[in-house]
C-alpha cells in the first residue's frame, strides 16, 4: 500500500469540500479521477500530496513513497537549457559518474604503482561506484532523456534551448517529461493531455500502461481515461465513489448504482413521509406520544440517501433547421492556407480538396500548426486565400462554433449577449433558452467576460440551437465541457440530421460522431471513412504496408551504356557511400573496444574475480558478433558501389 485515506473531512470557509472520503492506493493501481467542476478533485490531490491537511480524519503514506505530481497548467521556469533541466533527474548519478573519472585519472597515474595499497583501494571504490552506477541504469541517462524527450513532443527542439524561451505549453510539457524521468512510486497528473497532439497522446498512453509505479490522473479526456486507468474515482455531492473499470465500464456501473440509489432514495422517502405523518398525528395524544416520540429518535437517527446527483436536471441540447440544403454542401479545390503577409507569410498547408454531401459529418484532425482552424474559417470566407475555389450550395444555412469564443461581446450580460441576436423573443423566451444549457438565475445578468469558459461555451451552443443552421461548422466543440454536457452535446450531434464539419482532438468524440475523419497534411487532404479507431486502423495498415514495401523493394543501381544514372540511382549509391563510412567507423571502433577488454582482462583485479572475468568474456564475444556482422555488411555494399 502506497496511501492509505481514513474517513477524512475538508472544509473551505465553513463550507463542505470533502465528506468522510476513504480509500487506498496501491502499487500499480491505475486511477482516473473525475468530477464536476469544483467538486474537490484538485483538493483531495493536495491533501494525498500532504500540501494541505484534513480537517478530520487521517491520510497514510508508506514510509519510502516518492510522489510525483503535476498540477494543471503547472511548468518550468528555470534559467536551464532543456538537457540541463532533464540531467538534472540524475544528480546522483552524475556525481558518481564524475568521481568515476577521477579515479580512472588516478589510477592511469604510473606513479601509483609504488603504492600497491592505494591502488588496490581505488580498484575496490571504483568498482562499488560502478556497480551503484549500473544497477541504477546510468549508462542508460541520455537513452532514457531522448526518448522522454522524443515522445513529449521535443525530437526537433535543440537541446540546448533555454526554457525560459518555451511557450506556456511547451514547460508544462516538458515539466511532465522531467517528472516521467523522475519516475516516482505515485505519479500523479492533473489534466495532463492539455497542450498534447495525437502523436504525443499516444506515445505517452503507451508509455504509462508500462509504468511500473502507481497512477493517478485526473483528466476530462475520456478516450485517455479509457487507455491509461483501471478503476474510476469520482468526487460527487463531498463523497467518493469508487467504480473499478476505464471510463467507459464507468459509464455502465455508474447507470446501475444510480438506479440502485434512486431505488433506495424513493423507498426511503416514503418511509420518512409515513413516519412524519405518524408523528404529526400522534405526538400531541397522551396515549400515542410515547411511540411518536420514539420514531421522533428513529428519524432523526436516519442515516439519509440522498437523492442521485445527476439526476439534476441535465441540459438540452438539440439542433433542428427549417429548409433543407442542396445535394452538395461544400466542395473546396486545390485551397491553400497561409499565416502573415509579405516576408512574413508562411504556408501552411496546400493542395486542400474536399467535397461534403448533405448529411455528412466530417472531422478534421492533423498535428498542431497544420491550420485545422483557418481552414474551417478559410472555408466561410472569414480569412483571405491566396489560392483555391470554395463553393456553398444553395440554401445551406452555416452556425459557426468558435474555439475562442471569440465572437461573444464581453461588454454584454449573457441575457443582452443571447437577446441582441434575436431581438424579436421576448425575454422570457430567451430566458428559457439560457435555462436549457442550465444558464440560469443571477448567472443571466453577469458579464460575458466574467463567467467561466464552461458557460461560455453553453451561451454559444445556445446561440446556435436558436439560429436553426443545417450545416454545423464546429472549433472544438467539447472544450471548457464537463463530462456531462460532453455526452449530451455528443448525443445531439449524433442525432443531427443536418451536415457536420468540425476540428476536435476528442477522440472519445471522435468515435462517435463523425463518418469520415479527414487528415490534414501539408501536402493535402487524405480522407478515412469510419471513426476514429478506424482512422487509426487504416493508418496503421498503410504504414506497415509502406515498410513491407521499403523492405521488399530492392537496391538495384544498373549502369547504363552511356553511362547516365538517374536522380533515384544517385540518391541509392550516395546512400550507400554513407552506410559504407558509416561501417567503417563502426568496425574500427569495435576493434578498438575489442583491444582495450582483452588488454582488461590481463590485470590481476579481473581474471581473479570470477565474476569480472565472466562479464569481460560475454561483453568480448558480443563485441566480435557485433564486428563479423558489421564487416559482412561493408564487403556486401562494397561490390554495389
Amino acid at each position: 500500500m502506497l496511501v492509505s485515506i481514513e474517513s477524512i473531512d475538508k472544509f473551505y470557509l465553513g463550507n463542505p469540500v470533502l465528506q468522510q472520503v476513504s480509500a487506498t492506493i496501491e502499487d500499480h493501481d491505475r486511477i482516473g479521477l473525475i468530477g464536476a467542476n469544483g467538486a474537490g478533485k484538485s483538493t483531495l490531490l493536495r491533501l494525498i500530496c500532504d500540501l494541505e491537511s484534513p480537517d478530520t480524519g487521517e491520510i497514510a503514506r508508506s514510509a519510502k513513497v516518492t510522489i510525483g505530481f503535476l498540477q494543471q497548467n503547472s511548468g518550468l521556469e528555470s534559467n536551464n537549457t532543456i538537457l540541463e533541466e532533464m540531467k538534472s533527474v540524475f544528480s546522483d548519478l552524475l556525481k558518481i559518474q564524475s568521481q568515476m573519472k577521477q579515479i580512472e585519472v588516478r589510477l592511469a597515474d604510473e606513479s601509483l604503482k609504488s603504492n600497491p595499497e592505494e591502488y588496490q583501494r581505488l580498484t575496490q571504490e571504483y568498482a562499488h561506484q560502478q556497480t551503484y552506477f549500473e544497477q541504477r541504469d546510468g549508462y542508460l541517462m541520455e537513452v532514457k532523456i531522448n526518448t522522454i524527450l522524443n515522445g513529449m513532443g521535443f525530437g526537433d527542439k535543440p537541446k540546448e534551448t533555454l526554457i525560459q524561451t518555451l511557450s506556456g505549453g511547451e514547460k508544462t510539457r516538458l515539466a511532465m517529461a522531467k517528472l516521467l524521468l523522475e519516475q516516482p512510486d505515485l505519479l500523479i497528473l492533473d489534466e495532463p493531455t492539455n497542450h498534447l497532439d495525437f502523436k504525443t497522446l499516444m506515445w505517452l498512453e503507451d508509455y504509462l500502461r508500462e509504468y511500473k509505479g502507481a497512477l493517478l490522473v485526473v483528466s476530462h479526456d475520456r478516450y485517455f481515461l479509457d487507455q491509461t486507468v483501471q478503476t474510476i474515482w469520482e468526487v460527487e455531492q463531498h463523497k467518493l465513489l469508487t467504480f473499478r473499470g476505464n471510463y467507459s465500464r464507468y459509464t455502465v456501473l455508474k447507470q446501475e448504482y444510480v438506479e440502485r440509489q434512486m431505488k433506495e432514495y424513493e423507498i426511503q422517502q416514503k418511509q420518512i413521509a409515513s413516519m412524519q405523518d405518524y408523528i404529526d398525528r400522534n405526538m400531541a395524544r397522551a396515549s400515542t406520544s410515547k411511540m411518536a416520540k420514539s420514531r421522533q429518535h428513529a428519524l432523526d437517527r436516519m442515516e439519509i440517501v440522498e437523492r442521485p446527483a445527476c439526476l439534476e436536471k441535465p441540459p438540452r441540447i438539440q439542433f433542428f433547421y427549417d429548409k433543407e440544403p442542396v445535394k452538395d454542401i461544400l466542395d473546396v479545390q486545390d485551397l491553400t492556407l497561409t499565416v502573415g503577409r509579405g516576408e512574413t507569410q508562411k504556408t501552411l498547408a496546400q493542395h486542400l480538396n474536399l467535397h461534403l454531401f448533405r448529411g455528412e459529418k466530417f472531422a478534421i484532425i492533423g498535428e498542431n500548426g497544420i491550420g485545422k482552424s483557418s481552414f474551417l474559417k478559410a472555408v466561410q470566407h472569414i480569412i483571405p486565400i491566396p489560392e483555391g475555389k470554395i463553393r456553398w450550395g444553395t440554401n445551406t444555412r452555416i452556425s459557426y462554433y468558435r474555439q475562442e469564443m471569440d465572437q461573444l461581446n464581453p461588454n454584454n450580460t449573457v441575457l443582452e449577449e443571447l437577446w441582441s441576436r434575436f431581438p424579436h423573443m421576448n425575454e422570457q423566451q430567451i430566458r428559457s433558452a439560457l435555462g436549457g444549457v442550465l444558464l440560469t438565475g443571477e448567472n443571466v445578468y453577469k458579464k460575458v467576460e466574467v463567467i467561466s469558459g464552461g458557460e461560455k461555451a453553453k451561451l454559444s451552443l445556445a446561440i446556435i440551437m436558436m439560429e436553426r443552421p443545417n450545416v454545423l461548422v464546429m472549433d472544438e466543440p467539447t472544450n471548457h465541457l464537463d463530462l456531462r454536457t460532453k455526452e449530451v452535446l455528443e448525443q445531439a450531434l449524433v442525432s443531427f440530421s443536418g451536415t457536420i464539419l468540425m476540428v476536435s482532438h476528442d477522440r472519445y468524440l471522435l468515435n462517435k460522431v463523425p463518418s469520415k475523419i479527414i487528415d490534414m497534411r501539408r501536402d493535402g487532404i487524405h480522407v478515412y471513412s469510419g471513426k476514429f479507431d478506424d482512422y487509426l486502423e487504416q493508418t496503421q495498415k498503410e504504414q506497415q504496408a509502406a515498410q513491407q514495401q521499403e523492405q521488399d523493394q530492392p537496391v538495384v543501381i544498373k549502369k547504363a551504356t552511356n553511362g547516365y544514372k538517374t536522380k533515384q540511382q544517385k540518391a541509392a549509391e550516395a546512400k550507400m557511400r554513407t552506410r559504407l563510412r558509416e561501417l567503417e567507423r563502426l568496425i574500427e571502433q569495435t576493434e578498438l573496444d575489442i583491444a582495450q577488454l582483452e588488454e582488461e582482462m590481463t590485470k590481476p583485479d579481473v581474471y581473479e574475480n570470477y565474476l569480472a572475468m565472466n562479464e569481460a568474456c560475454s561483453k568480448l564475444e558480443e563485441y566480435k558478433q557485433n564486428h563479423s556482422s558489421y564487416f559482412e555488411e561493408w564487403a556486401e555494399l562494397s561490390e554495389l558501389v
